[in-house]
């Protein structure tokens, strides 16, 4: 259904590299065909054999942390063959250029690139089915909750779009945050930093019980927004280093990771004034930058990929945003780009091209499923598709891909031997 996967048109905008006008630098400078990560320490070289067959786990040293002693988890795995079948079922070329943020929900797929396009997918077939447009390029962010979604781009500001249902889905534009007005008001009253980021906006978060947006930034920031008006309400002064990613909680603890090594952990408290958010703790992650992080649905265990190739995780205490250390997962050669998580599975893309199926045993150890290969660059956002995208009666799940080699493509991953049976979890 997708074009040729031959090498991808030059795209429409430059290559993905966000400029820190502070230090006046580039911070990322990524290209299509082998990432440069030059200013980032520990990452460890690639791996000479590839192959599906051999063992899921590498054995490049890893600096020790000061603070704590590390132990990598020993990943759990037949040396013949990895215990499950993966086959790629769809693979789209466009003209857009590199892939830089993937968003599924209600059967649909937004995908963004370094154009001004957010592509719209139907599934299960993954056909094409919208585009929302803007006059602004580079989607870096997506997020979609309820009726809507949310797309932040390289401007530093994020549009939010109304998406309804007649026969097929349309998608209404509702705002820009900040608005242009508050904006140009909050300059003159010498409140500009608290009305906009100063730096690109790297991922996004919603809290709906709470009505809060929150938008992290190579500023160092994370910013709280209000939903209902679209209202900067908080800046939070998150880091010593760029932000990269951001996850929140179903019981509101917000997560953040950051070039500076750590996790850090807030918790909101309503009778703050001004500055609700506190911090909790400060999660070492053995002296590499953190670069994405996942948390599992039901808020249990909390992963966060760094640019030497090592997937750290936490599982929650008995406290609301206590963590504990639980080890590291082993595999992957370069940064690890892109998280996601789903029930027991946990999807991890990097940019030594290749994407990761682990899952979490009841023991909390992970073993590694399977390794995807075919995108011919960096894979820079993953989404596990929701369980009615499956129309085959396989178990496992359904996995889309995005890479700066400019390809989407969708994955199935299940256990071997068990095609044609349905696990109750995925329906």
């Amino acid at each position: 259904m997708g074009s040729s996967i031959d090498s991808p048109n030059s795209p429409q905008c430059p290559s993905f590299a966000i400029r820190d006008e502070t230090h006046n630098r580039f911070l990322r400078s990524i290209s299509t065909k082998e990432p440069s990560f030059s200013e980032l320490p520990h990452t460890p070289s690639r791996l000479s054999s590839g192959s599906l067959s051999s063992p899921c786990h590498h054995t490049a040293s890893l600096p020790s942390s000061p603070r704590h002693s590390f132990a990598p988890t020993k990943l759990k795995l037949d040396h013949d063959h990895l215990p499950t079948s993966h086959r790629c079922v769809s693979s789209v070329l466009k003209k857009d250029g590199q892939i830089l943020s993937i968003a599924a929900s209600n059967g649909l797929v937004y995908t963004g690139s370094e154009t001004n396009l957010v592509r719209v997918w139907k599934l299960p077939e993954f056909t094409e089915c919208g585009q929302l447009k803007t006059k602004a390029c580079m989607v870096v962010a997506l997020e979609v909750s309820n009726d809507r979604v949310y797309a932040a781009y390289a401007d530093a500001k994020i549009r939010v779009w109304r998406r309804t249902w007649d026969g097929a889905p349309k998608h209404v534009r509702l705002a820009t945050i900040p608005r242009t007005g508050i904006y140009v008001r909050g300059y003159i009253s010498g409140k500009d930093k608290m009305m906009k980021h100063m730096g690109a906006i790297t991922s996004l978060a919603i809290n709906i019980s709470d009505d809060i947006l929150y938008s992290a930034s190579l500023d160092k920031t994370v910013k709280v927004w209000r939903i209902s008006d679209h209202k900067c309400i908080e800046t939070i002064q998150a880091h010593t280093d760029p932000v990269n990613a951001i996850v929140v909680a179903d019981d509101g603890v917000l997560y953040t990771a950051s070039d500076d090594a750590t996790v850090r952990v807030w918790r909101r408290n309503f009778c703050s004034g001004d500055r609700p958010h506190s911090l909790t703790v400060t999660l070492p992650a053995k002296n590499s930058p953190v670069k994405t992080l996942s948390l599992t649905g039901d808020g249990a265990v909390l992963y966060g990929g760094c640019t030497d190739g090592y997937i750290h995780y936490w599982h929650k205490g008995w406290f609301s945003g206590q963590l504990q250390y639980g080890g590291a997962l082993q595999g992957h050669t370069h940064a690890v780009m892109c998280l996601a998580s789903v029930s027991n599975y946990v999807i991890s893309g990097s940019a030594d091209s290749t994407c990761r199926v682990w899952t979490r045993e009841q023991d909390g150890q992970h073993k590694c499923l399977a390794v995807l290969q075919g995108h011919r660059g960096p894979v820079r956002c993953v989404s596990v598709l929701p369980a009615r995208a499956r129309d085959d009666g396989e178990d496992g799940c359904s996995i889309c891909t995005g890479s700066l080699d400019g390809i989407l493509k969708v994955w199935h991953v299940s256990p071997k031997g068990n095609a044609g049976r349905r696990s109750p979890q995925n329906g």
